[in-house]
């Protein structure tokens, strides 16, 4: 079975035109994964290549246009791009022996805003060395570089992969818990999961999917019920489980049947902590108190999908915040990789973000911290206008 694309690592590939940043993906993957030419602008749309890159583990490479095209259609290029940057977890700026200008300086000040570690990588050496003083100017932003020619350096893969397990973030190499480190081993858990017109005919939602594999690897014993049949798996038990977990829709009335000294939280909390921060989504809530009538939401999805009659993001979540409130807010939806303008907005809901990676989600919070802009995401949204917050964190403290 292969990595879901949300846990491989995302490594993004900038630079400028023709310096290489193709030939380099090609020869580190040693695939023809991006077409190579001596034309500017051969790049035009982002191209994905996931590959499994040993020792390092499963990875996905995201070869970009170059950020100095001026072809008719170059600022739309760059500006997916730069979208690109929201889910890398780790940079390469490639450039050449001609060293560094604004182009990459401007691209360093980005990765180091939003703390996402980098490496340089001098490329078409076997056309001209670089020059020494320009390659101390380069160890000075960044001690991670390293000199190559992608046409004929047979050692590149080798320098490449040195560099990268060298800077590898703490929750690739050692992933971290869903919701196994929550409770002991051989403990029982229940996952409460509506069958209801948003589940898919057939199947479970993959965080759904994700927790019980979490479980399972936990040594714990796992009971999935609906919410109607909870009653009765609670009674049926010989002793109470060690959690409660439920889709964050059911939340009031899982929580009505869950006893109170019974730990209970929602999927959506559980990634709000694996995606996200958990701190910070918790102290976005907060802000719902203090919307005011006109003040704008932002719903924000990480994945498109087609909506449905009483949706989450489209009708019960605004539903919800509306009536906590008693004001006229206007809440606007918006969904995809792409991150509008959000300084009109006064709070900004997530959601669970089980589509996308962690980077994408934790860029988008320092994004909307910069702007002051509060952030929280779905079932902690719930939890607050409900009056639980308190109960479905308190495992977490």
């Amino acid at each position: 079975m292969r990595e879901l694309k949300s846990q491989r690592l995302h490594i993004g590939v900038f630079g400028k035109t023709n310096v290489g940043k193709s030939s380099v993906i090609n020869k580190i993957t040693n695939q023809d994964v991006s077409i190579v030419s001596d034309i500017a602008g051969t790049t035009t749309d982002v191209v994905e290549k996931a590959m499994e890159l040993l020792p390092v583990g499963a990875v996905n490479f995201l070869d970009t246009a170059g950020i100095n095209d001026i072809s008719e259609l170059g600022t739309e290029r760059i500006e997916k791009t730069m979208k690109v940057i929201n889910r890398t977890d780790i940079a390469v700026i490639v450039c050449d022996y001609n060293g560094l200008d604004k182009f990459e300086l401007d691209l360093i000040d980005k990765f180091n805003s939003l703390n996402i570690p980098f490496i340089i990588l001098i490329n078409k050496t076997d056309i001209c060395p670089i020059e020494l003083k320009k390659l101390e100017e380069i160890g000075e932003y960044c001690k991670n570089f390293i000199t190559t020619s992608a046409t004929n350096d047979d050692e590149l893969i080798y320098k490449f992969k040195n560099t990268l397990i060298s800077m590898l973030p703490e929750d690739f190499v050692n992933p971290p818990k869903i919701a196994g480190d929550l409770v002991e081993e051989q403990s029982t858990v229940i996952l409460v999961i509506p069958i209801d017109k948003q589940a898919p005919k057939g199947r479970l939602i993959l965080p759904q999917v994700q927790v019980i594999r979490d479980l399972l690897d936990s040594n714990c014993q796992v009971l999935c019920v609906k919410e109607t049949e909870l009653k009765a798996a609670l009674d049926n038990l010989k002793n109470p489980p060690s959690l409660v977990i439920t889709d964050s829709q059911a939340f009031r009335a899982v929580n009505e049947i869950v006893p109170d000294n019974i730990p209970l939280t929602s999927f959506s909390i559980l990634f709000a902590r694996l995606k996200g921060d958990l701190g910070a989504f918790i102290s976005g809530a907060k802000a719902i108190d203090s919307l005011k009538d006109g003040d704008k939401v932002l719903i924000l999805e990480s994945c498109t999908h087609h909506a449905i009659e009483d949706d989450i993001g489209k009708v019960k979540i605004p539903n919800l915040l509306r009536k906590k409130t008693g004001k006229n807010l206007i809440i606007e939806n918006y969904s995809g990789h792409d991150f509008p303008n959000i300084l009109q907005y006064k709070l900004i809901v997530h959601c669970g973000a089980c589509m996308t990676n962690r980077r994408e989600i934790l860029s988008r919070i320092i994004r909307a911290n910069q702007a002051n802009v509060p952030i929280t995401n779905y079932g902690i949204t719930i939890s607050y206008c409900l009056g639980i917050l308190d109960r479905a964190v308190k495992i977490f403290k």
